[in-house]
Parts: C-alpha cells; structure tokens; sequence
C-alpha cells in the first residue's frame, strides 16, 4: 500500500516534530548521563526510547501524550538505575558489569581475555591506538564497564591507585 490518506501523512509529520522536540527536552533535563557512553543498561533504554519514538510516528493507536510519558518513564527509569548504581553497591553490580583487567605488567591474562570474549589482536589494537609499541611496556589495560579498552603505560601508572580494587592487579606491582 502506497498511500492512505494525507491526513496520516500530516499526523507524521505533526506528532513526529512534537515526539522529537519533546525527546530533546527529556533527555536534556534527565542530564548528561543518559547520553554518556552506553553501558548494557542505558544500551537498553536507547533501545526502548527509538522503539517509543517509532511507535509514536508510525502508530495512529497511540496517543502523543502517551509517548511522552513513556519518554519521561524511560527518562526517569534511567535515571534512578544510575542513580542507584553510582550510590548502593550492590545495585552497581546488578546493574553495571566490573571493569575486567586483561594485560597486567605486560602479560595477557588469557583466562581474563577468554571469559571477555577479546582477542590478543585486540588487545594489540588498543595498545598500537594508544601510542605504545611494546606490549611489555604496558602497565595494564583494562576492559571498562562500556566496553572500551583502557590501556596504561608502564611509564603512566604512578601508583597504580586508578586501579584499585581490580582484580589481577598485584599488591606488589613491577617497577
């Protein structure tokens, strides 16, 4: 089917421009953080908000006020689950995963790399993008709760303190 009727173009193009002005809205009063790089929980509220904004435009069942309560559900669920995940411990590891180290004084910990899924070429990658040459120079790089690799140069890691309480980290660590 091609075309129905201009009307439902017109609802498009009107409840569509609303949705969007309203998405910008909601997620610039819910703040940076929901913007921020995308952990597996705010992975599924960008999800959930693109299917909201779809159903808005596409669905004529659906009302834009509703949608604009699910954009501000959404918001606020957001919010409340990093809220509680950058204050209670225990709800950071339910809703968060750990930062994983996966070279340590230079050495793959292929245990790490297997359980993570990463490869020793990637690995290799993030060091070469990093600057560095020499994986043995390599203090440590770390597999963050986003997904990207943190790699520390020898040279760089002072007094180790950015790594504390991971795991694989010595309590004696190579000068």
């Amino acid at each position: 089917m091609w075309f129905d009727a201009w009307s439902e173009v017109f609802r498009v193009l009107l409840v569509g421009a609303a949705a969007y002005v309203t998405l910008i809205v909601v997620l610039r009063i819910s703040g940076k953080r929901t913007l921020a790089k995308l952990n597996a929980f705010d992975l599924v509220v960008t999800v959930a908000v693109g299917s909201t904004l779809a159903t808005i435009l596409l669905n004529s069942d659906v009302s834009f006020v509703e949608g604009a309560a699910a954009f501000a559900l959404l918001a606020t669920m957001q919010f409340l689950a990093a809220t509680v995940s950058s204050r209670v411990k225990a709800g950071r590891s339910v809703l968060t995963a750990r930062p994983t180290v996966l070279v340590s004084q230079g050495v793959l910990l292929e245990d790490a790399l297997r359980r993570q899924r990463v490869s020793a070429d990637e690995i290799r990658q993030a060091i070469r993008s990093s600057g560095q040459g020499d994986i043995s120079q390599i203090a440590a790089v770390v597999l963050e709760t986003d997904g990207s690799l943190s790699v520390i140069a020898g040279d760089k890691i002072g007094d180790w303190s950015a790594l504390a309480g991971l795991p694989d980290i010595p309590a004696e660590p190579r000068r």
